[in-house]
This record gives structure tokens, sequence and C-alpha cells, in this order.
């Protein structure tokens, strides 16, 4: 029997996506769990996979098409098998329609501009681009098939797409200079910032998501917050001695220590490890401990869910992390890379932040502010001494639980992170 694919719902505020490419064309055999296509949601580029093996036996949507979430996009069966609902209209809204800008480029016609992709997910000419990249090329009204890339298998960059405008603006000056028996070589530089003149700047999808989710957080959720300091001289010491004996690549960091701790520290509290669903007036306490941690890219902020955290070993969790990590950098995040968090941490510690406060990811109840670890003062059997301490600050949905026990919270996480050898049994 024909399976449906349907574009999939990434988090309670998606809305829709766009799908990218597809990777394997209408004909061609397909396992489950193999990738179909790339989708471009507000937060990240995303694989879709298969839900069934067989053959695809038709594309129900096009390239580039923004496609609201579960509209069906494919379909799955046997060679020769009837396809259910193959007459029936897909009703997608058209790529939107490319803007020049104002510069180097303004003289490019528009149906340079509109490049096709092809049925490869690749552009003509076998031209790879990152989906910042073709973003920022329309944006600037340039065609992407001009300009070289320098990424894995002559991918183009966003920043092979910003030296290229940056070079035809140089070639643009150099045309304009007037005749001279020896000519000097002119550059131009693009300023990104020019002293008393204004500028606006678009809001990026992620940075406009970002907005909404998290004014809306601040508004419905009665935040309250509790601070507790942590003496990780123990912890840096372990850590030491823990990457002495492992190669450069696997090295563990802080967060990944205070990543474990956190999962163990939350199974004695579930209702930090929760969700309210207002409607039936309930408190879902969540079975799994899935930690969502914080990641910084140029656009904004996403979040990449370690699954099962309190059950991994901190090495583990570190190669896992690192693994999300990359992929969110790249625009090749996984739908259940950023599904399903149950609990946030959110760690500036690497920016030599002392402490901050995080607001809370709907629908959790909780997020952990992880501060720098900082060399202080401290008394200490009753003489002044210098030690190691580190601020955690955990952000509280105070119709889900209270000060109080926030502060039980802290303390037996604090007792992970200053007795940190438990942490690896």
């Amino acid at each position: 029997m024909a399976e449906i694919v349907t574009m999939p719902k990434l988090g309670f505020d998606m809305a829709e996506g766009t799908l990218v490419r597809w990777v394997i064309a209408e004909g061609e055999a397909v396992h489950k769990g193999a990738v179909l296509a790339e989708i471009e949601t507000d937060k990240a580029t995303v694989e879709v996979e298969a839900n069934a093996s067989g053959t695809l036996l038709r594309h129900l949507v096009e390239q580039g098409s923004i496609v609201p979430v579960n509209t069906p996009i494919a379909i799955i069966g046997q060679p020769g098998e009837e396809i259910p609902c193959a007459s029936a209209e897909v009703e997608v809204a058209a790529p939107p329609p490319l803007e020049k800008t104002q510069g180097v480029s303004e003289a490019l016609p528009a149906e340079e501009i509109a490049i096709p992709v092809t049925e490869e997910g690749m552009l003509p000419g076998g031209v790879r681009a990152t989906p910042l990249a073709r973003r920022l090329a329309q944006e600037s009204g340039i065609d992407i098939r001009n300009v070289r890339g320098s990424g894995p298998l002559g991918r183009i960059r966003k920043e092979d797409v910003e030296a290229y405008i940056e070079e035809q603006a140089r070639k643009a000056a150099e045309a304009a200079l007037p005749p001279v028996q020896t000519p000097a070589p002119v550059t131009v530089t693009l300023p990104s910032f020019v002293p008393g003149e204004e500028r606006r700047v678009p809001l990026s999808k992620l940075r406009a998501i970002i907005g909404k989710r998290m004014t809306q957080s601040t508004q419905t959720t009665p935040h309250f917050f509790v601070t507790h300091e942590v003496d990780v001289e123990p912890l840096l010491n372990l850590r030491q001695q823990v990457n002495q004996l492992l190669p450069d690549g696997e090295k563990i960091s802080v967060n990944d220590f205070v990543i474990r701790a956190t999962a163990l520290a939350l199974r004695s509290f579930p209702n930090l490890n929760a969700s309210i669903d207002e409607e039936k007036g309930e408190i879902i306490q969540h079975g799994a401990v899935n930690i969502g941690v914080a990641v910084a890219l140029e656009s904004g902020l996403i979040t990449v869910v370690c699954r099962n955290a309190d059950q991994k070993s901190v090495r583990l969790i570190s190669q896992e992390v690192k693994a999300l990590v990359s992929r969110a950098r790249e625009g090749k995040v996984r739908p259940e890379d950023i599904e399903g968090s149950t609990f946030s941490i959110s760690n500036l510690g690497m920016f030599d932040v002392a402490q901050f406060s995080a607001i809370i990811n709907p629908p959790e109840a909780a997020i952990l502010a992880v501060g720098s670890a900082r060399q202080i003062p401290v008394v200490k059997d009753n003489s002044l001494q210098i030690g190691w301490r580190m601020n955690l600050t955990i952000s509280v949905d105070h119709r889900v639980s209270d000060g109080a026990e926030a502060a039980q919270f802290l303390q037996k996480l604090a007792l992970y992170l200053e007795t940190p050898l438990q942490l690896l049994i």
C-alpha cells in the first residue's frame, strides 16, 4: 500500500517550510529512513526521511515551494501501484519573488537572477550552495552561478558570495576610473559601518521567530530566577586529567559535564523536567530527560537536543553534542536534532560572562543559565584564598514550581559538579 510523506512539523510554532531540493527522484528506489528531501524552516535546513521502503512514485510539490505543515509532499509505493490522490492538487505557495538591490549588480537582468533548481538537487551546471549563500545572492541580485565555491565539492558558502560582491564592487570602481597611461589598482571595500549613517537591516526569519517566541514567553510565563554559586575547582581538575587521555577531537568541555549533571539532578525533580497544559489544567512530567542545548548561529539561536542525557556517559554526550552543533552550523540539522527537549541549558561561559538569566523556551518549565568558571577570592578554612567558582541561574515557570524546589534542584546539581567523579560512573 502506498505511503504518503508529509511536510513535518518541527516545533509547536512551525506553520510552513520551503522544500529546497529533492534528494530522491521520481522512480528511484528508496529505503525507510533514507533522506528524501531538504526543507528550510524558520530555524534551519532539515533533512526529511522516508517513512517506508519502496519506490518514490510521485513528487507532489516542486523544489522551491513553500509548503504548510502536514501537507502531502510525496508518495512511496511499489512500481505500477495505483497512486492515491494522484490527481489531487497540493496547494503550496510559489517561491517568493527576488528583489534586486542597489549596487554593483543592479544591471543584471531579472531572468539571470531567478535560477531554477535541477532534479538532481543542484543548480544548473552542478552548482552547490548553502541556504545562506542562496539567500544572500538573491537579496544582492547576483547570479550565484558566477560565484566560485570554497566548500566541500565546490559548495558555495555565504563567505564566497560576500567575496564575489566585494570583487564586483572593485571591478566596477576600476571601470569607472578615467583612462590613464599607468593605471593604479583600486580596491573598494564595502563598509560594514559608516559613522553617522543610519541603516535598516531586515530581520532574518530566525530572528523574527525568536522575537515572537521570547515575547510570548515573557508575557505569558511568570518567570522567577534563583542563582547558586558552585565550586568547580574539582571539576576543572578532573576535566584536565580526562582530556590528557583523549585525542584532540574528543576533548570534553565543562558544558558536557553540566549537561550530564543537570540530567541526573532532574531525575529527582520531575516538576522541572515538565511542561504545562493550560487547557486541561495539568502539568506534564516527561518520562525522558532530553536536554536542549542553545547554539549561536549567524542568524540567531537554535536549540539542539541531547536525548536521554541521564542515561549517557559524559564522553558520549560530548560526541553527540559536537555532532549536533556541527550540523546546526552547517545548516543540516535533522528533525530529531531540534525536537523534543524537556529542559534547556544556555551557556555563555566561553564569553567571560559572570552571570545572566535566560528566558524559558516554551513549552518547557525551566531553563538553566551557565556563567563562566572564574578565579575569585573565597573564604576557606577561616582564611582568604583563591578559588574557582561558577554561577548557575535557573529560570522557572511559577505555575509549575516555586523557589524552594528550584533552590533544592540547584543544590543537587552543585553536589554533582562539586564531586564530579560520580559523573563518570
